[in-house]
C-alpha cells in the first residue's frame, strides 16, 4: 500500500484499495442483490447527501433489505470515508448488498447485509468536455424495463438494462443512449435523467415512463422555478425528442450534459442552448453551498 491508495470502507473498517475485497458468495456479486447510491462532494460539501440516504433507504425498504445502520450511522460513515482519504471533491458509492449467503437465491439464507462506500476524484461519466461541445446520443432499440417489473424507481444494483443499451451507443459511436419505455415514451439515458427544452419550458418524462426519480433532476426543477422557467412532468415523445430546441441529461455522475445531436439529427443549432447554459450555471453556483448539501468539517 502507498500514501496514495484510496481507502474503502467495508462494515466498519477501512482496507487499501488493493485488499478492499466482499466474499464471492455475498448475494450481491451472485445476483445483483443489492442497493446503491451515487454521490458527489463538491468543496467540502456532500451534496444532498440526506436526499441520497434517505433514497437509499426508501429502496433497501422496496426489495426488504434491512440496512443494519441507522441514517445518522451511515451519514457519519461517508463523511470519515472521505476524512481518511482527505478528500474535499470526489464521487462516493455507497453499497448495500444483502450479504454473505449460498448458491440459492433465498435472501433469508444471507446474514448481515454488507456495506461498502467508495469515495474517489472523478470527472463527470461523459467527460468533462461535454458540458462545452455536447455530447451525440441515439435512441435505444432496448426498452426500460416496465413498471410491472424491475422497477428502476428502485436504485438496485442491477443496471443489465442499462449496459445492454451502453453497449448499443458504443457500437454506433455515440456518446450515450436514451430509452423508451414500455409504451414509446421517453424514459431515461442509461445512468442520467432527460430534459428537453420547448418555447423556453422544461419537459422531463414522469415517474410512470421507468425513470429513477433522480435527485439532481429535482434540483434542477428547483432551479428553474427559481428562474421563472416553468417544468412539466408529463409523457415525451421520440419524435418531441429529436425536434426539441434544446436537450440535456442531469445525473449525479453526469452532472448536467446538453444533448446536441440524436440519431444523427442536430438539435436545435447543434450546441448547447441558452436555457441548458443557464441551467448549468446556476448549478455550478449553488451545488458548493453548505445550504445544499453536509459540510465534512
Amino acid at each position: 500500500m502507498t500514501s496514495q491508495e484510496t481507502l474503502v470502507y467495508i462494515d466498519g473498517e477501512f482496507y487499501p484499495r488493493s485488499n478492499a475485497k466482499i466474499s464471492v458468495f455475498d448475494h450481491g456479486v451472485l445476483y445483483g442483490d443489492g442497493v446503491f447510491e451515487g454521490i458527489r462532494c463538491y468543496n467540502g460539501v456532500v451534496f444532498k447527501l440526506i436526499e441520497h440516504l434517505e433514497r437509499l433507504y426508501a429502496s433497501a425498504k422496496a426489495i426488504r433489505l434491512n440496512i443494519p445502520l441507522t441514517i445518522d450511522e451511515l451519514k457519519d460513515a461517508v463523511i470519515k470515508t472521505l476524512r481518511v482519504n482527505g478528500l474535499r471533491d470526489a464521487y462516493i458509492r455507497l453499497v448495500v448488498t444483502r450479504g454473505v449467503g449460498d448458491l440459492g437465491l433465498d435472501p433469508r439464507k444471507c446474514g448481515r447485509p454488507t456495506v461498502f462506500i467508495i469515495a474517489e476524484r472523478m470527472d463527470p461519466i461523459l467527460g468533462s468536455v461535454a458540458k462545452e461541445r455536447g455530447v451525440r446520443v441515439i435512441i435505444s432499440s432496448i426498452r426500460r424495463d416496465s413498471i410491472a417489473s424491475t422497477s428502476h424507481e428502485i436504485k438496485s444494483l442491477n443496471y443489465l438494462n442499462s449496459i445492454l443499451a451502453k453497449l448499443e451507443a458504443i457500437n454506433a459511436n455515440s456518446d450515450d443512449a436514451i430509452m423508451l419505455d414500455a409504451n414509446g415514451f421517453v424514459s431515461e439515458a442509461t445512468g442520467a435523467n432527460v430534459f428537453i427544452v420547448k418555447n423556453r419550458a422544461l419537459h422531463t418524462p414522469p415517474v410512470t415512463a421507468a425513470i429513477l426519480p433522480g435527485i439532481t433532476r429535482r434540483f434542477v426543477m428547483e432551479l428553474a422555478s427559481s428562474k421563472g422557467i416553468k417544468t412539466y412532468e408529463r409523457d415525451i415523445t421520440p419524435t418531441e425528442l429529436v425536434l426539441a430546441d434544446e436537450v440535456f441529461l442531469t445525473g449525479t455522475g453526469a452532472e448536467i450534459v446538453p444533448v446536441v445531436n440524436v440519431n444523427g439529427v442536430s438539435i436545435g443549432e447543434g450546441r448547447p442552448g441558452e436555457v441548458t447554459k443557464t441551467i448549468m450555471e446556476e448549478f455550478d453556483r449553488r451545488k458548493v453551498l453548505p445550504s445544499e448539501g453536509t459540510p465534512i468539517d
